[in-house]
């Protein structure tokens, strides 16, 4: 995605969030929101568009093709400037914290004058808050877990802003002829859900051009160190992306290395010890004469130390050495073994791409079958209606004519209530091809409801498959407090499929808890939840997360023929 498309999107969302601290028209704040997930998912550059490009974006209406248009010729969007100057530094800063919304950072600046995280955490442990209104036991409890979530997500960038960075430097240094080898390594080739720093890996014979070309590259912003085999920088964004650059015999060990984790790392080193070897970034050398065993490939490594290749996202010694050891790693789920996608939307509710585009996308990613799934009328923003649903359907049959070779299916994502219950009456659900189930209000609620909440929806036999079930976003809201135990032997035992979500702030199944729900007898949908074009190409993220979580194609329904998934959903 053109970078200018994420710096206007995240100015124009900005402006929605400075906005809404100052009591600013919800339906307006509503509208730069939408505008801003419409921008960034666009797949055009919009830098050097005119004003009729930028209203041609879904959501962008003249108003916000202005803003846009003054951010794309002055680096910024003169409202948000005024607004910044208008709001303290300090209630911006507690508006970062998850689950204190504007209003209450407004108010706790305003009436105690705290402008600071640790200075909101200091005056709850103080009782400070008790006396202001709408500030109770609960509200606190609430806060303190959101100044824990920021705390420790720390400096961390989620997946797909450090991949996308990674990306663009493996393909520029990848294009220099000194270059024999450039790949990314470390947590995020694991696919970890945040990553601290880039790892890149390089093999040339002629380190010097290959370091200056990535000290030179447009993101940089600062060099923290430099040398012939190390240099390390940092983006404008703050993130750290540290090079290095080896000979290429020795390319395999250092990609094993450098890809990690530190305890798979450590029980390899064991493994090489017990058998007389001493493994390094460099290769796996005799231990007694330091000769050189092998180096070249990480299969060679692996084989050497007598295990198979074991796949990146397993390297967390979470077992993958003990199975290796007995021959039992699965055959983790691909990108490619995806015949479906089971969860997407349109511009009918929250999505920015209207229903012609996003069934092309699916057809330009060669799904067999794609099921559009905009939200339910309980969700109130969304303004769904019965008739608008049904004229969907219809639009799908004609649509459906055009792509032979794709089956589309008509879906909704559904709202589980707080106590359980979803949208629609059995009679209209029975009409869906699929339905997705989703928390999307009542997050605080106990342990014991929120089990039974989504324990009642795996029993309804006309949901298919429960949306990101934790309802997290990362660094922003924690999971729900829930017995997943108990969910996942609910939802194995009614044949209720739970999603691995692939947005990158969702990720949702996490990989720990894909593990539990799968010795339980789960069953998983992979899905990209896309709201626009550009978001099907997140599907890589939730592909991570499911071989991260040792999940094989025949865990994932929407990897199965069409006649076999429609037999699943035949549930009820």
């Amino acid at each position: 995605m053109a970078r200018a498309n994420d710096e206007a999107a995240a100015l124009i969302q900005e402006l929605a969030d400075l906005l809404s601290i100052t009591g600013g028209d919800a339906f307006k704040i509503r509208a730069y929101e939408r505008a801003a997930r419409s921008i960034a998912g666009h797949p055009d550059d919009i830098a050097g568009m005119d004003p009729a490009g930028l209203r041609a974006i879904p959501a962008v209406g003249d108003a916000i093709a202005k803003k846009v248009l003054d951010y794309t010729t002055t680096g910024t969007i003169r409202q948000v400037e005024e607004l910044r100057l208008r709001i303290p530094a300090g209630v911006r800063a507690l508006t970062a914290i998850p689950t204190l919304g504007p209003k209450k950072a407004l108010a706790v600046y305003e009436e105690l004058g705290v402008s600071s995280v640790d200075e909101l955490a200091t005056a709850i442990g103080a009782g400070r808050l008790r006396g202001l209104k709408g500030f109770g036991a609960k509200t606190e409890e609430n806060i303190l877990r959101g100044i824990e979530l920021l705390r420790s997500s720390g400096e961390r960038v989620l997946l797909d802003t450090a991949a996308g960075i990674a990306d663009e430097i493996v393909a520029a240094l990848s294009a220099l002829p000194q270059v024999e080898r450039c790949a990314h390594a470390g947590s995020l080739r694991r696919m970890r859900e945040t990553i601290g720093d880039v790892d890149v890996l390089a093999a040339s014979r002629d380190p010097r051009p290959i370091m200056a070309a990535f000290t030179a590259l447009p993101l940089v912003a600062e060099v923290v160190a430099g040398g012939d085999k190390k240099t390390s920088i940092r983006t404008a964004k703050g993130l750290q992306v540290d090079l290095r650059v080896v000979p290429p015999e020795s390319w395999g060990a250092a990609l094993q290395y450098f890809t990690g984790s530190q305890a798979h790392n450590v029980r390899t080193r064991e493994i090489a010890v017990k058998a007389g070897l001493k493994l390094s970034e460099y290769g796996l050398f005799e231990a007694g004469s330091g000769d050189l065993v092998v180096s070249a490939t990480e299969e060679e490594v692996y084989q050497r130390l007598g295990l198979p290749w074991i796949h990146p996202a397993l390297r967390e010694d979470g077992g993958e050495i003990e199975a290796a050891v007995k021959g039992e790693l699965p055959r983790l789920v691909t990108a490619e073994d995806l015949r479906g996608d089971l969860h997407s939307h349109t511009d009918l509710t929250d999505g920015v791409a209207p229903l012609a585009d996003m069934v092309a996308a699916a057809a330009a990613r060669g799904l067999e079958y794609y099921a559009i799934t905009d939200h339910a009328p309980n969700l109130v923003m969304q303004r769904m209606t019965d008739e608008k649903m049904l004229a969907q359907r219809e639009e799908i049959r004609e649509l459906q004519r055009a792509h032979p070779n794709l089956v589309l299916l008509h879906g909704t994502e559904l709202n589980i209530d707080p106590d359980g219950g979803v949208d629609w009456d059995a009679g209209f659900l029975s009409g869906f091809d699929v339905c997705v189930a989703s928390v999307h209000s009542h997050f605080t609620q106990d342990h014991e409801a929120m089990t039974r909440r989504l324990v009642r929806a795996c029993e309804n036999p006309h949901v298919h498959v429960i949306g990101h079930p934790t309802a997290r976003s990362i660094g922003r809201r924690p999971p729900v407090d829930a017995d997943w135990d108990e969910v996942f032997r609910a939802a194995a035992r009614t044949g209720t499929a739970l999603e691995v979500d692939s947005f990158p702030d969702r990720l949702d199944l996490p990989a720990d808890l894909i593990r539990r729900a799968r010795r339980l007898g789960v069953k998983f949908a992979v899905d990209t939840d896309a709201h626009s074009v550009a978001h099907h190409r997140n599907i890589r993220y939730g592909i991570g997360t499911a071989q991260r979580g040792w999940l094989t194609p025949d865990d994932v329904i929407n990897t199965w023929p069409l006649e076999r998934l429609r037999a699943f959903l035949a549930k009820n």
